[in-house]
């Protein structure tokens, strides 16, 4: 008799997918992903329902009414069309051709802005001048050529809530928003690279988070919308009352 050896099974190969933890906070991490969720959602196709036949016999219609003439315009007045309704802001302008664009570090967060709109990167070597009463977004003031800077707490400002309680202790950065008055505090400042229009998901209703143009996929960051980020910071500043003259 020869001994029959058992069948062996096939192998199944693990799937091995690549994970990426952009910060041991939760809080960021989850952050980032609703940041992703928000430039990258896709609007659900809505299927239209054709409406019910009635199963009752067939009533004659009635007879439509003759339409009445239509009166005469007044001599010398001009029929004017209604305005429509302002659209919210679109893609920003500098958007339609390839730009080069800095990625910096907030609490974890990688956040991009297009360097045709970077003012300039100043180093934090002193401390912040603190305004009582301030928000919490909002650190002080810092001189730069002749008049005040006014740098915002970035975590704050952006993470809404969810900043981690330490983040103002690992800036070292600011970076100014174009030639406005505003500076954001950052980590750290990483490379520059040039971006194609198409490798960015481009968010075109933004009624929610204004300041957010899109989201770079390739390297897991959020693209800012530079000038709506100042138009956004002056009017928090007049709400606020802040007396930053």
């Amino acid at each position: 008799m020869v001994d029959k050896k058992p069948d062996k099974k096939p192998e199944k190969k693990a799937d091995k997918k690549l994970t990426q933890v952009a910060n041991p906070s939760s809080a960021i991490a989850s952050y980032l992903d609703e940041l992703l969720h928000t430039a990258t959602g896709t609007a659900v196709d809505e299927v239209p329902v054709e409406p019910e036949v009635p199963t009752s016999e067939p009533v004659s219609p009635e007879p439509e009414p003759e339409p009445e003439p239509e009166p005469e315009p007044t001599p010398g007045v001009e029929l004017v069309p209604a305005r429509a309704e302002q659209e919210p802001p679109g893609r920003p302008d500098w958007s339609h051709q390839p730009f080069e664009c800095l990625i910096f570090t907030v609490a974890g967060l990688k956040l991009a802005v297009p360097l045709i709109l970077l003012g300039a990167i100043h180093r934090i070597e002193e401390p912040v001048k603190p305004l009582p009463g301030s928000p919490k977004w909002y650190m002080g003031m810092r001189p730069d050529r002749g008049h005040n800077l006014r740098v915002v707490d970035s975590a704050e400002w952006i993470m809404a809530g969810r900043a981690p309680a330490d983040a103002r202790h690992h800036y070292q950065f600011i970076i100014r928003l174009d030639q406005s008055e505003w500076g954001l505090a950052c980590d750290d400042v990483a490379q520059s690279f040039t971006l194609t229009p198409d490798e960015v998901r481009w968010r075109t209703a933004r009624s929610k988070r204004p300041w957010l143009a899109g989201t770079v996929i390739d390297h897991m960051c959020a693209l800012i919308d530079v000038r709506s980020m100042a138009d956004l910071l002056v009017r928090a500043e007049r709400e606020h009352h802040l007396d930053l003259s």
